[in-house]
């Protein structure tokens, strides 16, 4: 059994993430910003904490993380303010690798897209200030001292778990929440899944195959 903290955990990944790691029987530590979330963390059998990562200084951050065996980072600011989605996709997020080597939680997953890091979207591209904040932040991750992960799947679908995806694809197609999750899991108890980036669209590839 892990204790493992996912951050963001009023995501759509994120919530079916918890479901399956509680399950499994890992202790399940979900952060939110807003407490009227906590009974839809509470039905996935994690455990909700309320905090605001974008207003956490990194003693707080550090605090925050501290005893736990792995962190998941799924937040984001959601697009729209760019100055939001550099506080939260980019600042907060580097913040948060620097607490965990603070904290001494050396196993962090990074949920980001397919094509990140990408610094070529124009700045009159609305999608512009998302691709560079989540560019800045994975490179940053692979710079430290983390066993660090990089998920990046396709364009997100609702849909059953199949259980398969795609990490041979060159172009990004699509994948459904509930296989990002199960990939997201998978990876927490596969080592050799450390300092790897994952790209994936859905597929046919069973997931424990896919990830070797």
């Amino acid at each position: 059994m892990a204790r493992i903290i996912v951050i963001g955990g009023h995501g759509r990944v994120a919530l079916q993430l918890e479901r399956v790691l509680a399950e499994r029987g890992d202790e399940v530590d979900a952060v939110i910003r807003n407490a009227e979330h906590t009974a839809d963390i509470e039905a996935t059998g994690a455990t909700a904490v309320v905090a605001d990562i974008e207003r956490l200084d990194l003693d707080g951050l550090t605090e925050l993380l501290r005893g736990h065996d792995a962190v998941v980072w799924s937040a984001g600011a959601g697009g729209g303010d760019p100055k939001r989605t550099f506080a939260v996709d980019r600042d907060a997020a580097i913040r948060s690798m620097r607490a965990a080597e603070r904290a001494g939680v050396s196993r962090y997953v990074m949920v980001s897209y397919f094509e990140s890091p990408d610094h070529t979207v124009p700045e009159s591209n609305s999608f512009h200030t998302y691709a560079e904040a989540k560019a800045v932040a994975d490179e940053h991750l692979e710079q430290t001292q983390l066993d660090w992960t990089i998920l990046g799947p396709s364009r997100l679908t609702d849909g059953e778990a199949t259980g398969r995806i795609d990490v041979t694809a060159t172009e990004s197609s699509s994948v459904n929440r509930a296989d990002v999750a199960a990939v997201a899991a998978a990876v927490l108890e596969r080592p050799q899944t450390i300092h790897r980036t994952i790209r994936f669209n859905g597929g046919s590839t069973p997931i424990a195959d896919a990830l070797g």
